[in-house]
């Protein structure tokens, strides 16, 4: 029989190597969850691949799709798996110009996500700041930043990036700003939303009773316990910004021909379907849905994940 004293110490030890072991950060977390999720899991993998594609295009693509010395106009609208006169196999064909359409998806992949990304990013922290401030200061000057959020968002989102466009004109910066305009609003609305639930809570009141700057108050204590939902919604906004500015290059006032982008590419081959040339649009438009379900994926995953009213 174990003796009590040895009994208790290898408890108290046992509790002491317990309370040793350091807690496991929250991201480090969600990205555990999203691994042991089979659809967030599906989403990263197809992202990843994507991403990949669109990051090692220099070095990947067969051809540089947008170098006139590397096209002939011969090779072009051949068929998947056709041979130029050279030799060359094109395993996805060809457009209208001769371009290998492996390399203009790659391509495009590229200025698609950029275009994404940056767009979303930039919305981010202009929503994100205003929504903050917006509750922070309460009264008439929420009652006014929320206003103009409201007047923004019952507007639809393509229809004041086609008003901007059509006075900023075409090209990747002018898509950029069109893109945050129409998203910074739901990030206001979303970060708002959370900030005054924060506000209310009593170490917000103790960092105040502490006479701590307000941008202190704000960015240091209120913005990280605001995370989880916006997390879930800049995802989410880069899934639609990619979407939105492929439908705005499809209708030919996005990116120009020079700086192209999936929208663009599937633009190009949409007369040539009814003649049986498919491939030049339909390859385009599949990679645009693998790249927006795979980010949808991993949204709904960080949604669920992230919920604070999730079981367990």
């Amino acid at each position: 029989m174990s003796n009590p004293h040895e009994l208790s110490t290898s408890v108290h030890a046992g509790t002491e190597t317990i309370a040793a072991k350091p807690a496991m950060s929250p991201l480090k977390r969600t990205f555990i969850a999203l691994l042991h999720n089979r659809l967030a899991l599906t989403g990263l993998i197809i992202t990843g691949i994507l991403l990949l594609a669109a990051i090692l295009a220099p070095v990947l693509a067969p051809q540089d799709p947008y170098d006139l010395a590397q096209l002939d106009i011969m090779d072009g609208r051949l068929a998947p798996g056709g041979e130029s006169m050279s030799g060359l196999t094109y395993w996805l064909g060809t457009d209208t110009q001769g371009r290998d359409l492996v390399s203009a998806i790659m391509y495009g992949l590229r200025t698609s996500i950029l275009v994404g990304l940056v767009s979303a990013a930039v919305a981010l922290v202009i929503g994100t700041s205003i929504g903050l401030f917006s509750a922070y200061a309460g009264g008439r000057t929420d009652a006014v930043l929320m206003r103009i959020v409201d007047i923004q968002l019952s507007f639809p989102s393509i229809l004041i990036a086609l008003i901007f466009l059509a006075i900023l004109g075409q090209g990747v910066d002018k898509i950029i700003i069109a893109l945050v305009v129409t998203q910074w609003a739901y990030y206001a609305r979303t970060v708002r939303g959370s900030a005054l639930v924060e506000s209310k809570r009593a170490y917000i009141e103790a960092a105040r009773s502490m006479a701590l700057p307000d941008r202190s108050i704000i960015f240091r204590h209120m913005l990280p316990n605001c995370l989880p939902p916006l997390i879930v919604v800049a995802t989410m906004r880069v899934a639609y910004a990619i979407m939105l500015e492929a439908t705005l290059s499809f209708l030919g006032i996005g990116l120009p021909v020079t700086e192209p982008s999936l929208g663009l590419l599937i633009s190009n081959g949409f007369e040539y379907i009814l003649s049986g040339d498919y491939w030049i649009s339909f390859f385009p438009g599949i990679t645009l849905l693998l790249l927006i379900v795979g980010i949808n994926l991993i949204g709904d995953a960080l949604r669920d994940i992230l919920n604070p009213r999730r079981e367990g």
